[in-house]
């Protein structure tokens, strides 16, 4: 018997509900966002109709063209934007998403607050941080976190709810996602969006709110060359 979207979503859940209870957590508290980037619709199509609503994606432009008709055909669909924006897409952005998990520097935290009021939606924002320090990576560095956090709350009027992070590849995750929770505990905000398909049982033991799961439920991704 072939081994289904479906199939994979109930194993990646059991797996989360498995470690919700070995770390004391309760069933369902962490949220599973199935990342669909560069998947068709019609890839899509199954893990909706076995229950999933909590979606990423990473390209605004790529999330505008499948999601509204899919949305048509499944109520209570929750869009997250797990890459990264350009301020020029802050108009499409906040009218597709529900969720943003990459504010990483001043001028896309201004122009998401700007399209909000235009738009008369308040998303809530996560702030990606750079927690390896990669110079090729978006994010805020830790050292500076503190500061543009409370920028983004005070200054710009963002819904700031949680962190984001990803690991270095090369490295182990645990320290990023240790570090991530205890900048959270430190500014005072309870979300933690850590986690992929190698590592998200490692983050739920960091204490992740949302893990951002792909290829473990839709398969080997093609990249566009």
């Amino acid at each position: 018997m072939a081994d289904t979207a479906p199939d994979r979503l109930n194993r990646v859940l059991s797996d989360i509900y498995a470690a919700e209870q070995e770390n004391g957590g309760v069933k369902g508290e962490a949220t599973l966002v199935a990342v669909s980037k560069t998947f068709p619709a019609e890839d899509i199509q199954p893990v909706l109709a076995a229950g999933q609503r909590v979606f990423g994606e990473n390209r605004v432009q790529e999330a505008m063209a499948k999601w509204p008709g899919l949305r048509e055909d499944y109520e209570g669909v929750e869009l997250h934007l797990i890459g990264p924006l350009q301020s020029n897409k802050a108009k499409e952005a906040v009218a597709t998403f529900d969720v943003i998990h990459t504010i990483d520097r001043e001028k896309i935290a201004k122009s998401l607050k700007l399209e909000m009021d235009k738009q008369d939606r308040n998303l809530p924002c996560f702030i990606q941080v750079n927690t390896g320090e990669e110079p090729q990576k978006a994010g805020i560095a830790p050292h500076d976190l503190d500061a543009f956090v409370a920028r983004c709350r005070d200054e710009i009027g963002l819904e700031v709810v949680g962190l984001m992070c990803i690991p270095p590849v090369e490295d182990a995750p645990g320290p990023h996602f240790a570090l991530l929770q205890k900048m959270a505990d430190r500014n005072g905000l309870s979300l933690l969006s850590m986690g992929m398909s190698s590592d998200y049982e490692t983050a739920l033991g960091f204490g992740a709110t949302h893990v951002r799961v792909g290829s473990a439920i839709f398969g080997h991704r093609d990249y566009p060359a």
